[in-house]
């Protein structure tokens, strides 16, 4: 049985064989791989062993301790939180091993074609058609506030392959190859200046029916599984003592008495515990995955994450007085990763406004907060019986 020590003595074998100072980064990463030290507690030849998820963080200090490269999460977070659960989760073998290595070790850039213009808070009222032409699918529709889209080779992509049905089943899950003819990309640019979010435009683009996740009309419940994770990896992310935006603040707060005031000083308290307190809930939210998939309580992280990103931001801005006023760079640029508390403090009081809103709006998560996990009574809803091409649009 793998335990910590035999997880030590593997990664130090895979140290020995692929010297971080002498390996190709990217050789070095798919080692890393094959060893099963990737994600320990995927299937052995999958990145995994088959142990628990707790145990990973074994791998990860001695790969720390010496000097190995990681994957660059915040590049690939869309592949590594939310196409490679869902794959592993549905995909078929033929699919796993395809996808999963290069994914991984940042080979291949993922993102996801869920949101549209009329479908964001109601995804499941999503627009985008999917027709059956032989063994391929033909997409036709509009995607939006898709992050990374511009450096993506694949994508996670739901579509409507059945109006005459309720919204909810009828609904596929697919693998979008971006690099395929009819898939045009448009940047969008947010309130930071930058373009990290897209739109996507999808005209007769053939999807082999090979690269479907799950049955026919099982969509929606294969999206659970990628949303489900996609909170946890947002809200649960795992970060050490005044990780993310409460650090930048602390320092600042430590290194610039001048800028202190008593009112100041109590909401930074009142502040940084929050901060803590949901830091240590992540974790143990963590833990608990390792007996299965991710639930509803990740909505609740998801929502914490962002109220305290926002109130967090705000603080640091009204610390810095003139100074937070400022603005490095508005240039526009197409960023390749997602960086929530980048740059200067001006950055990231912007760049936190939409924290409320990817992911899942906040209003939608407390809805799944009241219903899924204080088991309140459902709203009231009219279209759960109708099919989505008589629903009011």
């Amino acid at each position: 049985m793998t335990d910590a020590a035999e997880l030590r003595r593997l990664t130090q074998e895979l140290l020995a064989a692929h010297p971080p100072a002498t390996t190709d980064r990217l050789d070095f990463l798919k080692a890393r791989f094959d060893a099963g030290l990737a994600w320990v507690h995927y299937p052995e030849g999958l990145g995994g062993l088959g142990v628990p998820r707790t145990l990973q963080a074994v791998v990860d200090a001695e790969l720390e301790a010496a000097g190995a490269p990681d994957n660059d999460p915040r590049r690939i977070g869309i592949g590594l939180g939310m196409a490679a659960p869902t794959i592993l989760g549905y995909g078929t073998e033929e699919q796993k091993r395809r996808y999963l290595r290069p994914l991984w070790a940042g080979e291949e850039v993922w993102c996801q074609l869920f949101s549209e213009p009329g479908a964001g808070s109601d995804l499941a009222a999503l627009g985008t058609r999917a027709v059956r032409e032989g063994d391929e699918w033909v997409v036709n529709g509009q995607k939006v506030w898709t992050s990374s889209a511009h450096v993506a080779r694949w994508a996670i992509l739901i579509a409507r392959t059945d109006p005459d049905v309720p919204k909810h089943r009828g609904i596929t899950y697919f693998i979008c190859d971006m690099t395929d003819p009819g898939v045009e990309v448009r940047p969008l640019r947010q309130i930071t200046g930058e373009a990290e979010f897209n739109e996507v435009f999808l005209t007769d683009v053939r999807i082999p029916d090979s690269r479907r996740l799950g049955d026919v009309g099982d969509g929606w419940r294969v999206a659970q599984t990628t949303l489900n994770n996609e909170r946890v990896a947002i809200g649960g992310m795992r970060l050490p003592r005044e990780g993310g935006m409460i650090g930048p603040v602390a320092g600042t707060w430590r290194e610039r008495p001048e800028l202190r005031t008593h009112d100041l000083h109590q909401r930074l308290l009142k502040l940084w515990v929050e901060a803590e307190v949901a830091r240590l809930t992540g974790e143990r939210l963590r833990q608990q995955l390792v007996a299965g998939q991710p639930g509803p309580e990740g909505a609740g992280m998801k929502l914490s994450f962002a109220r305290l990103n926002q109130e967090i931001s705000g603080l640091e801005v009204e610390l810095l007085g003139e100074e937070g006023l400022l603005y490095d760079d508005w240039t526009m640029r197409r960023p390749e990763l997602v960086d929530f508390t980048g740059r200067d403090a001006g950055y990231r009081y912007l760049r936190s406004k939409g924290n409320s809103i990817e992911g899942g709006t906040s209003e939608v998560l407390l809805n799944i907060v009241a219903e899924r996990v204080l088991g309140l009574p459902s709203e009231p809803r009219t279209d759960k019986d109708v099919a989505w091409k008589d629903l009011a649009r």
